[in-house]
């Protein structure tokens, strides 16, 4: 299988469920985590509310697949998704799918892709259940796509440069995104706080590409963008629950980012001047 960014992707798209508006932004965010080499959208082209999707089609080299509306109140366009993207799968020619819908109807599909080995990315509104979200190995939700232009740093990408990291701390007020889709709650900070003790050192401290790891396979919704930061490290630097440290390797000049637990921090602190006494 391919690492990182080589992964090959399938995309297959719901646009009985998504809006063509959010066409760009949601191939701009897939290419964060591989290639998108299949791109397949389903409907029933047929309809009038499909106009806004048909444009669409050349410009981003979708290939639209015609499923009809044989029975009233059944949605073919589910089942024709589900036994493409099993068909895609045993062909093996890519690490990974990228599912674009809030329907619910796809956790079936997504756990059962998982088992076979593949990542499955998620992509849908804030009103997406929570089966088809916990099912995929990543959910970004559609509603943070867009709104800033910049290179954020994700829990897929960590590290910056130096330079990178300079304007950060200028500018870390900027980092700030306009619309975030949800609070930070008392059970993230614990989520937080926890995933960090459980990846410290003797001395307490966290790799933050380590910890965003962790937590996405803890909640695959977590993005630091869902509470209105661009930057992993700006969310949690807005909590003051942690301490930072950056450091170098050799003469890289990519610094790494770790941090841990103040009040962990402190009673290790009280601890060692006890020993030395």
């Amino acid at each position: 299988m391919n690492d990182s960014n080589d992964k090959l992707l399938a995309v297959l798209i719901d646009a009985d469920n998504i809006s063509y508006k959010h066409i760009r932004d949601m191939l701009i965010e897939i290419t964060r985590y591989g290639t998108p080499t299949l791109k397949r959208i389903y409907g029933d082209w047929t309809r009038s509310e499909m106009t806004g999707w048909k444009s669409s089609l050349l410009e981003y080299a979708l290939t639209p697949v015609q499923q009809y509306g044989y029975t009233s109140g059944k949605n073919s366009t589910d089942s024709a998704m589900i036994i493409d993207a099993m068909d895609i799968l045993y062909t093996g020619t890519v690490d990974g799918f990228c599912i674009v819908s809030s329907d619910s109807d796809f956790t079936r599909l997504a756990i059962r892709l998982r088992e076979a080995g593949k990542v499955v990315y998620g992509i849908g509104e804030k009103k997406t259940p929570v089966p088809f979200i916990s099912a995929c190995s990543k959910f970004i939700y559609i509603e943070i796509l867009g709104q800033s232009e910049s290179e954020g740093e994700s829990t897929a990408q960590p590290h910056t440069t130096v330079k990178e990291q300079e304007q950060d701390k200028a500018s870390s007020s900027q980092t700030q995104l306009k619309s975030p889709v949800a609070p930070v709650s008392k059970e993230l900070k614990n989520l937080l706080k926890s995933s960090v003790s459980d990846l410290s050192d003797d001395d307490g401290w966290t790799n933050l590409a380590a910890l965003g790891t962790s937590i996405s396979k803890k909640q695959p919704d977590f993005d630091s963008r869902n509470y209105g930061f661009q930057r992993l490290s700006s969310m949690l630097k807005s909590l003051n629950l942690f301490e930072f440290d950056e450091r170098t390797v050799g003469n890289s000049k990519i610094k790494h980012i770790y941090l841990r637990n103040k009040q962990e921090a402190a009673k290790t602190t009280v601890k060692r001047k006890q020993r030395q006494k």
